[in-house]
Formats: C-alpha cells, structure tokens, sequence
C-alpha cells in the first residue's frame, strides 16, 4: 500500500490531515459541473475494463459472490435490507450504497459499519497513484463515481467478504458498477421518473437502462411495476434466457410481532425484494446446509429467525429519520425535531409526506426512549405514544431539489398527502445546498455568500406560493404569528414561506424561534434532496 503522505504529490499537503488529503485528491476527480450531467450516458464506459486491468482487479471481480441492484426507488433500502439478513446469517458483508450523507466513507460498509479511516486511506492511496501512474492522455483518470465503484470492489476483494452488495449509482446499463459480468441475482426495485435528462422521458425508456444490469441466465427478480416498465422489463429477460419473478411486499406478520428497522409502508415492499434476493443467493452458493435455512426459506409461512433479525435491526441514515436538534441541550432540546427524508421523485414525495404526517402523530419525543436514542434512525411507532399536553405544534417545511426537478410535480404530491392527513405547513423554507459538488469531506462546506445565486430557490417558492393560493382556508393560524417575527434574515419571505441565503441561516431562524416560543413544538420535514438531508445532519449532529 502506498504512504497516505505520498499520494498525489500536493503541495498543500502539509496543512491538511492525510484524510483532508484523500479527499483532496478525490474532489480532483469531480469532472461534471453538475450532480446530473447529460454527458454522464455511457462516455467511455469501455475504459472502466481498462482500470481493471490497472488494479488487477479482473479476476477478484469475477469470484465475488455478489447481489446487484438498480431501479429508481428503494435501491438503498433494498441493500440495506439483504446486508442486513446475510450479515445475521453470518456471513462477511461488504455494502457500496450513493450518495453519502456526511463521509464518504459511508458509502463502504464491511460487516455494516463505514470502513474506519485506516483502511480507507491504504486502500485510497493504493487505487489512486496506480492509476495515476498508468493511465494517459487516450484513457485519462477515472471521474469520481467510477473510481469509488472501482474503491469498492478493491475493498470488497482485498477485505474477502462473502458477499458484496452493489448498488446502482445511475442507471444500470453504463454504470459503474456494471463491470459485473456473472452476479449471483440481480434486482431491480421501484421504477418511476427520475434522472430523466439521462436515462429517457419514458417509464419505458427508464426501464431499459435499469435492465441494463441483467445477465444471461442469471436470476432476477422486481416488484410490482408499471405496465410499460413491466413490459420492457419482461422483454429484456426475454432477450437474455433470465427467469425474471415479481415479488409482493413482505407480510408483516412474518416479523413475529417487531417491525422493520426503515420506517414506513413502502419499506415492506424493499424488504419482500431483500428476502428474495437473500434466498436465491444462499441458494445459488451452496450455503442452505451451512446456515440450516433451507426449511424456512421453502415455507411460505414463516421467516427464518436470522431474516427476521437481519431485517428488524437494519439502519439507514437519512430514510424516515427522525433527529431532535441537538444544539439546544436544555428542557427545550425535544422543542426542535427535524424529520429527514432524502426523497426526490413525485412518487417518494407522497411516501415521505405519508410517513411524516404519521410520525408527527404516533410519537412523543419527550419519553425516555426519544432521550437515549437521539440519532436513532428508527423510533418504534408501536413503542412511543403520542402524548403532546396542552403544547402546540408548527409544521414547517425545509427544502431544495435539484434544478433538473420538477417542482411542479414534487411539490404538489407533498402538499396534497399532508393535507389528506390533515398535517399543513405553516411555513415553507427553502435553502440553497451549502455542500458544493466538486468538493469533498468538510473543504464542501461552502462560506455564507451574501451573493449566493438563489434564483433556483425563489422558483420553489413562487410554486408553493401558488399552490398555497389555491388551498387558501385550509391553513390553520397555529403559531403564524410566531413565525413572522424576525424575517429579515430572509432573502425573500412571502406569506407561506420564506428563501434563506443559506442553511446555517435557517438554522438560526428556527433556533431563534424555539428560544422565543417555549409553548410551541417545531417539526421540520427535511426532503427533496438527499444532499439537503446530509448538510442537515452535518449541521444539527455537531
């Protein structure tokens, strides 16, 4: 392995940590000038077998036993999900997942823990410079997303692990991670409109790129899909001999009475794909006998335990979390809740309003339980009861989507399912994304800039605005007085919302509002952007 110091050879390298080095090295790697670039589609995809060769990685690659996933939503969950069960099962797991919250190095998880800086760096530095010294002006160095997939399977070969769940960063037919040629089982989760500047303007189209990832004879399995990506779905295993099933969303009464470890209705669909996926792998390798499975997993009636295990203790940071503020550390501390969901599409928009206006309902932060899990990513529904004395509560949205969203189509399924549950916002903020996409690690916090371009940001107000227009009576006047005060922080503040510079700014807005209204319980909802959902956790976990 080389030093962590050689490296790239920076200049700068004296004045930062060998790990603030790394990822000075990686953010050189960040080519695009935006998260989705429509140049991302397919340029070059040939070069990656070339650094495979680089890393000697040809051989490794093929004798892993690994479980590949693609499809629009859910991805992240389904693989954290199957980690979880063959983890429980007792096997050595090695996990790659995007995009990272707040370390990269959540993006690599061995035996479901982040790798430690240790290892990242030796194994960093070892890609890096073998690849600095081989590649040239005709197959130049990999951009960022390539070479972390490359990272992966580096970690995952030299670390021998079991199994090695990849999922899917864009797509599936040019990705990175598609350098697999023999998978044991392959999945594909939800499908719906996302990425659609790269991957096409049908569920058709979209389909096609996810069903990228099938091999010949090598078993898939979905979930229930739209007709039209069902029918390209069909079409491509077809093509290819796969013995393509649909799973049905897991009964929850196989969990003997617990509930699965990501909050939310949907999650049961992600985990019935898990259970799939798991079965067939501890089939296709041999390891039923090994684990005595064999008898569960051919009932249709109940779970083997380690399953249940595996699916009950599953965590993921930024899916259906719930983090109180943890800046104000005093009797008010539970008055500050933000309830982070890094959805994106239409069709995780209305999920993740359903679970928030549930959540608001069916839990008390107050209770004991609240206090010793603050950064718990799963509070028991079942556990924690509501009970809320004769406090009110704010609703507020805090919220940013990338330019290549539609707002028009996000913005409406939040609003519209809240308010089928009865929950309305009393304000909405929007913030510009304090990360920035060509840095990495902590140099990506970007300083408050008083000319920050928020036109993006004011076109996300004037949608809610109308749309707030148009829902005109419905809006309750709990703590609007409250919150008009002090609004000249704001960039723009209109009567529903407000555009703040930047997120610390917000921050502070709401944080000013806890101190000046003790009777009021503010709950953010956090989404539209799982980068948002990051700055945020980065922010209030301090």
């Amino acid at each position: 392995m080389a030093e962590q110091e050689g490296g790239n050879g920076s200049p700068k390298a004296s004045s930062l940590t060998p790990y603030e080095e790394a990822l000075d090295a990686l953010s050189s790697l960040i080519t695009r000038r935006t998260r989705a670039d429509s140049s991302n589609m397919g340029d070059q995809f040939s070069d990656l077998f070339e650094y495979l060769k680089m890393l000697d990685l040809e051989e490794p690659i093929s004798n892993m036993k690994i479980i590949h996933v693609a499809g629009t939503k859910g991805k992240g969950s389904t693989c954290t999900f199957a980690e979880s069960i063959l983890r429980n099962c007792g096997f050595r797991t090695g996990l790659f997942t995007s995009p990272h919250l707040i370390d990269v190095r959540e993006r690599f998880r061995l035996d479901g823990m982040d790798i430690c800086k240790e290892k990242f760096l030796a194994y960093f530095w070892w890609c890096y410079d073998r690849l600095k010294e081989k590649t040239d002006d005709n197959i130049p160095m990999p951009p960022y997303f390539r070479f972390l997939a490359l990272l992966a399977f580096k970690i995952f070969a030299d670390e021998q692990v079991d199994v090695a769940i990849m999922e899917v960063g864009l797509g599936g037919k040019y990705d990175a991670t598609n350098v697999v040629r023999e998978p044991v089982v392959c999945g594909i989760t939800s499908l719906g409109y996302d990425h659609m500047e790269i991957l096409g303007n049908t569920l058709g189209e979209i389909a096609g790129e996810k069903a990228g990832i099938f091999k010949t004879q090598i078993p898939a399995f979905t979930v229930p899909q739209p007709d039209e990506a069902m029918h390209v779905l069909e079409e491509k295993a077809s093509q290819l001999n796969v013995p393509l099933q649909v799973v049905t969303p897991l009964d929850p009464r196989l969990l003997n009475g617990l509930t699965l470890g990501l909050e939310g209705e949907h999650q049961y669909l992600n985990a019935g794909l898990a259970v799939a996926l798991c079965s067939t792998w501890l089939k296709r390798t041999g390891h039923l006998g090994d684990t005595n499975l064999e008898q569960s997993i051919s009932s249709k009636n109940t779970l083997p335990e380690q399953f249940v295990k595996g699916l009950t203790s599953a965590s993921l940071q930024g899916r259906a979390q719930i983090v109180p503020d943890q800046l104000i550390n005093n009797d008010r501390s539970n008055n500050l809740v933000f309830f982070l969901d890094g959805a994106h599409s239409p069709e995780s928009m209305e999920v993740c309003a359903r679970w928030f206006s549930l959540a608001i309902k069916e839990y008390d932060p107050d209770q004991t339980l609240f206090n010793q899990q603050p950064d718990s990513s799963k509070f028991s529904l079942d556990v924690v009861k509501m009970h809320r004395g004769d406090r009110n509560s704010a609703q507020i949205l805090l919220f940013n989507c990338l330019t290549v969203r539609d707002p028009d189509l996000l913005l409406p399924r939040l609003m519209k399912t809240c308010a089928d549950h009865g929950v309305y916002f009393k304000k909405a903020l929007f913030v510009p994304s304090i990360s920035v996409y060509n840095k990495v690690g902590s140099q990506a916090i970007t300083p408050v800039d008083s000319n920050v371009d928020l036109s993006w940001q004011l076109t996300l107000q004037r949608v809610w605005e109308n749309l707030m227009q148009v829902n005109k009576g419905k809006i309750t006047d709990v703590a609007s007085e409250e919150l008009k005060e002090d609004m000249e922080m704001s960039a723009s503040n209109c009567e529903h919302s407000a555009v703040f510079p930047s997120l610390p700014v917000a921050l502070k807005w709401l944080r000013d509002r806890v101190q000046k209204n003790q009777s009021v319980r503010f709950q953010v909802l956090v989404t539209g952007s799982l980068h948002l959902v990051g700055d945020v956790l980065k922010l209030v976990k301090k």
